[in-house]
């Protein structure tokens, strides 16, 4: 089964001890490492709430804020997932609503529902590489890349990470030649990844900024993604993370886009 996996948002991204079933023997093979670092990043429970704030930075320092909640649900461990992202800040951005189905083999399905225009908006898979809502993050960061898109090769492993290199099959349908990845030896997290362009130049890096447990599971609290040529970064704090929540799937219905399930998005209370 093809998996998907890259640091990402939305990544309230944990780290699944399930890669314990692996072993925990010295790797080499990328493919190997490729696949225990998606079931780490993307498949913690079998499903999850978290709450984002986003901040957008311009080479001159100016911010915009955004605030959102991200939903997601297996459909199946390590393939198909559904993802909901709902905006609540700032006023301009509010009610704007983004739905994935994350399909395992073939393109995601990604609608954008712009409440000022009353429009519900299909992303195609030639915007998947273009920002979302502004941010130095894009549309694909969030429901993932495609292993078979790319060629992996290992290029060593230091103290604490594998490191990957990766070329895309389909050169003219993405803005990098290669980029290279740092997975965590411990928790399989990918913690760092740099974009190289035409020239050889580094232009793009996420990375991980912060980790915490939460409920058994290593989870990215904090990440950032910088513009390295044209300057500006996006940061992103996740909070309120919670598991295993019981989200139905009529929540990540087309019906979701215009009716927000608001029940689900508002952070449970004890």
């Amino acid at each position: 089964m093809t998996r998907r996996w890259i640091l990402t948002l939305l990544a309230f991204a944990p780290a699944a001890l399930a890669v314990e079933a692996f072993g925990q023997e010295a790797l080499s093979d990328a493919d190997t490492i490729v696949a225990r670092a998606n079931l780490a990043a993307y498949y913690a429970g079998d499903d999850g709430r978290s709450e984002v704030r986003m901040v957008i930075s311009d080479s001159q320092g100016r911010q915009q804020r955004r605030q959102f909640t991200v939903l997601r649900r297996d459909v199946e461990e390590g393939g198909d997932q559904q993802f909901l992202v709902s905006f609540s800040q700032p006023s301009d951005v509010r009610g704007t609503v983004f739905l994935v189905d994350k399909h395992a083999e073939g393109d995601d399905d990604r609608w954008l529902y712009l409440p000022g225009l009353d429009l519900v908006k299909r992303i195609s898979a030639g915007d998947k590489r273009t920002s979302f809502v502004g941010a130095h993050y894009f549309y694909e960061d969030v429901s993932g890349r495609s292993p078979n898109e790319d060629t992996h090769k290992f290029i060593e492993a230091t103290e604490t990470h594998y490191v990957l290199e990766h070329e895309p099959k389909d050169a003219g349908s993405v803005e990098f030649t290669s980029y290279i990845t740092w997975i965590d030896k411990a928790t399989f997290l990918p913690m760092k990844i740099e974009y190289t362009n035409e020239t050889g130049k580094v232009f793009r890096r996420v990375e991980v900024l912060e980790v915490e447990e939460v409920d058994g599971n290593t989870t990215v609290t904090a990440s950032r993604v910088s513009d390295l040529v044209g300057g500006g970064q996006t940061d992103m704090q996740f909070r309120h993370i919670q598991y295993d929540l019981g989200i139905p799937s009529e929540v990540f219905s087309e019906r979701s886009l215009r009716t927000p399930p608001r029940d689900w998005l508002q952070r449970p209370t004890d």
